[in-house]
């Protein structure tokens, strides 16, 4: 699980300062990467925030499921099946059955 504490922020990584050496990196190049991450930063958290709703939207449905009553499957056996195939022909063929 992801901890809730996040050190880098797309913010503080906006505004890192980076000293320069003598044989120290391209300015641009770095400014270049550092906007990458930045937008992955903002993807991360966004997906983040969007997955904990999504994360409470369904524990909400499960707990509302866990609030129904089971519903009681219907058994049928054949004899149940045979009868009730008999007064549906009853009931769609009538007398036309038994002439």
């Amino acid at each position: 699980m992801i901890s809730n504490k996040v050190n880098l922020t797309a913010k503080k990584i906006l505004e890192k300062e980076f000293k320069v050496g003598v044989r120290g990196y391209k300015q641009e190049d770095v400014d270049k990467y550092l906007d990458i991450i930045i937008k992955d930063y903002e993807a991360f958290h966004k997906e983040i925030a969007d997955l904990r709703l999504e994360n409470s939207r369904l524990q909400k449905i499960v707990e509302e499921q866990k609030m129904k009553p089971p519903v009681q499957p219907v058994a049928s056996t054949n004899p149940d099946i045979l009868r009730r195939l008999s007064n549906l022909e009853k009931h769609v063929f009538g007398s036309k059955l038994y002439e």
